[in-house]
């Protein structure tokens, strides 16, 4: 099983300016509602072990979770700040099975970090990281630890902050600006990827850009966001998703020339392959299977996620006692099948 790139941390509060190496964007309070009855939302918290004066090194927790009535799909995008003098090397993400793509950039200077986590993930289930910090020198520590959450189907902004402030009082939860989008400076490119893009418009901090649906790596500053293309055919939307909100570009990306190859998923093992019923979880090993979507007999499972090498997923209701072929599908196709075999209820007298 290949090694998983792991990662991220921590929040805002009211009225803070948040500041990355690149610039500085302002989140200002608001009165904060209990998430939607319905629909996907991920809110964040954290807690921990921080640097003190006295104690240099620190570890503290970053949690996130599915907290609306539908599965949280499509990819998550972390940001993370920390104050002037509070360094971090990247984080471990921790979570089994493997069902995830999980990869992060940190900053030069350690003090920004990101992270993109693929990944379904069923209502009331959660995950976190464990993120190690360094304060330098001597003396107490000041400024905020802040980290933002934006997903392409969360429409609430509310619990998209965590803050920890050193020095004072925890401030309210605040509410991220909701994101403009003005213009896109290139609009095509080789289907090979890797043209460089810029979004501009305002509120766009912690920000992600989504190219055809796939995250483009790159940063965004308040204004703006500066990305790279990943590969691509045809006609791509441009969407930008923000802590507050996603919105579309006003203009498409237009592929020339053909994308990269993208290899046919493979199954060559399930947990359990049966017998079986409806609501059993199944683990699915094989390859090349990230972000692929999971079927019994042509079925969607009820819950599934999937990362390179691994899926979960739970198994639909059946119309019958007996086999059905198992099979995940990703951009690359559908994998040869496996059988799964289901059993009659039981009966009751």
């Amino acid at each position: 099983m290949s090694t998983l790139t792991r990662l991220v941390t921590a929040g805002l509060a009211a009225a803070l300016s948040l500041t990355a190496a690149t610039a500085t964007a302002t989140v200002s309070a608001a009165p904060v509602e209990s998430p939607p009855a319905t629909g996907q939302h991920v809110t964040l918290s954290q807690a921990g072990n921080y640097p003190t004066e006295q104690q240099r090194d620190g570890v503290f927790s970053l949690s996130w979770t599915s907290a609306g009535t539908e599965d949280l799909t499509g990819p998550t995008h972390f940001t993370i700040d920390l104050p002037p003098g509070v360094t971090t090397g990247g984080a471990m993400f921790y979570s089994m099975p493997p069902d995830y793509t999980f990869t992060q950039t940190v900053s030069a200077d350690g003090r920004h970090l990101e992270a993109v986590v693929l990944r379904h993930r069923a209502p009331g289930r959660s995950d976190f990281m464990k993120v190690t910090v360094h304060a330098a020198g001597t003396g107490p520590i000041t400024g905020a630890i802040t980290a933002l959450v934006a997903n392409p189907n969360d429409p609430d902004p509310t619990g998209h902050v965590s803050t920890h402030l050193f020095g004072g009082d925890q401030q309210p939860p605040a509410i991220p600006p909701v994101p403009q989008v003005d213009g896109v400076d290139t609009t095509t490119g080789p289907g090979t990827g890797g043209t460089p893009v810029t979004v501009t418009g305002t509120g766009l901090y912690g920000a992600m850009v989504l190219i055809g649906g796939v995250a483009a790596p790159g940063t965004c500053t308040d204004t703006a966001c500066t990305v790279t293309t990943p590969g691509g055919s045809d006609t791509a939307d441009i969407t930008v998703v923000a802590p507050g909100g996603t919105v579309p570009a006003p203009a498409d990306f237009e592929y020339t020339g053909a994308p990269p190859p993208r290899p046919v998923p493979s199954i060559v093992h399930l947990t359990p392959n049966g017998p079986g019923q409806d609501g059993e979880q199944v683990i699915i090993v094989g390859d090349d299977l990230a972000a692929g979507t999971v079927a019994f007999d042509g079925d969607p499972a009820a819950h599934f996620s999937c990362g390179p090498q691994l899926c979960t997923a739970t198994a639909p209701a059946a119309d019958a006692p007996g086999p059905v072929d198992v099979t995940v599908t990703t951009a690359g196709g559908t994998s040869a099948p496996l059988p799964f075999t289901y059993t009659p209820p039981p009966s009751h007298p």
